[in-house]
């Protein structure tokens, strides 16, 4: 398995070219390193060394993984099979830029993945040090922690002490998305993949928290979701003044003083929405740097489609039959599929309300 990293990588950097090296080199010592350190959880799980809190997580995963093969007829293979601890916060950081009057991302391109939204790296300086460069260049940059990703069946992917301690519904819920695009995965249309994913999460933890919830785990889930729609609706807004905003017939000028009213308004309407949560902090990082359009670009990668996908599954009944109906779609041209969900997700008799609680158990 080292060794088909090592080729794999390889052949994508000379693919890239010389200009590119430096960017692969670190992508595969940082792969090798997950595979290295990675030890089946059967292993982990026996070993008196083991603390007894990592251990009820790792025989949760191995349920979780069982129960994603049964009954979401997601991959059964050896991915999330073994456990590496990184010993950082993040197993990698990802970069999204746009140019400065505009939510349109940058789009970097690679081999297998095709072109996506953002670029990633194993080391949080180096990733600093990309995005310093980017934003020299007047491009609008978010660097943001990436706790898990999925090499799409390429590698064993390993269970990361990055998101281990998760609760166990989100910890399900980080599980069912990643297998999903093993799934069904168009290379460089990052945004149908990632909402795909995210609707393929919901129903499974939905299914999943029918069989295994407790009102406790209900109760935390079920919180977790809701600052997560109230955080998002408050992004959707704001991203949409900047629409609206860059599209004006005014000076570049008048657009960036808007620019500038439109994020205050949006950290402040943070702050009252944090409030309303207790004082809940777990969406505090994402301010961590200057806000800009960057980070509201990334929200369409991951939520613009999302209901067209559950409006399929919902029509389909079973998850089988939803990733055909998947595949189908991802064979059109991109203009097309996107169409297509566009249409679904805005259908009369696929409002989210309607759509609420129709996930077929």
């Amino acid at each position: 398995m080292k060794w088909r990293a090592l080729i794999f990588c390889g052949a994508a950097a000379l693919t890239a070219g010389c200009a590119q090296l430096g960017y692969f080199v670190q992508a595969a010592h940082g792969q090798l390193s997950l595979l290295s350190e990675a030890r089946p959880i059967d292993d982990w799980i026996a070993s008196p060394d083991t603390e007894d809190k990592l251990r009820g997580k790792l025989s949760r995963v191995k349920q979780i993984r069982a129960f994603a093969a049964r009954e979401l007829d997601l991959p059964d293979n050896d991915t999330f099979t073994t456990y590496a601890d990184v010993k950082r916060p993040f197993v990698m950081w990802n970069i999204v830029a746009t140019p400065e009057l505009s939510l349109k991302p940058l789009q970097w391109c690679f081999p297998v993945a095709g072109c996506v939204n953002y670029r990633g790296y194993y080391s949080k300086d180096d990733a600093q040090a990309y995005a310093a460069q980017l934003r020299a260049e007047r491009y609008d940059v978010e660097v943001s922690g990436v706790p898990a990703y999925s090499t799409l069946g390429w590698f064993k992917d390993p269970v990361l002490s990055t998101f281990i301690q998760y609760p166990d519904g989100e910890l399900a819920r980080l599980v069912f998305h990643e297998l999903a695009h093993q799934v069904v995965y168009v290379p460089g249309d990052s945004r149908f993949n990632e909402s795909f994913a995210v609707a393929v999460e919901e129903a499974g933890v939905e299914r999943w928290m029918a069989v295994y919830g407790d009102e406790k785990m209900r109760k935390a889930y079920a919180a977790y979701e809701s600052r997560k729609r109230d955080f998002l609706a408050l992004l959707m807004k704001h991203r949409k003044q900047l629409e609206e905003n860059f599209r004006r017939d005014v000076s570049d000028d008048e657009k960036r003083r808007e620019k500038a009213v439109i994020f205050k308004s949006l950290k402040d309407e943070y702050l009252v929405l944090k409030d309303s949560w207790g004082g809940y902090s777990g969406y505090d990082r994402w301010f961590a740097e200057p806000l800009s359009n960057a980070h509201l670009s990334a929200v369409a990668t991951y939520h613009d489609f999302v209901p067209g996908f559950r409006a399929m599954l919902a029509q389909e009944k079973s998850m089988g039959k939803f990733y055909e109906a998947v595949r189908q779609l991802a064979s059109l041209d991109k203009e097309m599929r996107h169409r297509q969900l566009a249409e679904l997700g805005h259908s009369p008799s696929m409002t989210a309300e309607n759509l609420h609680g129709a996930t077929p158990r």
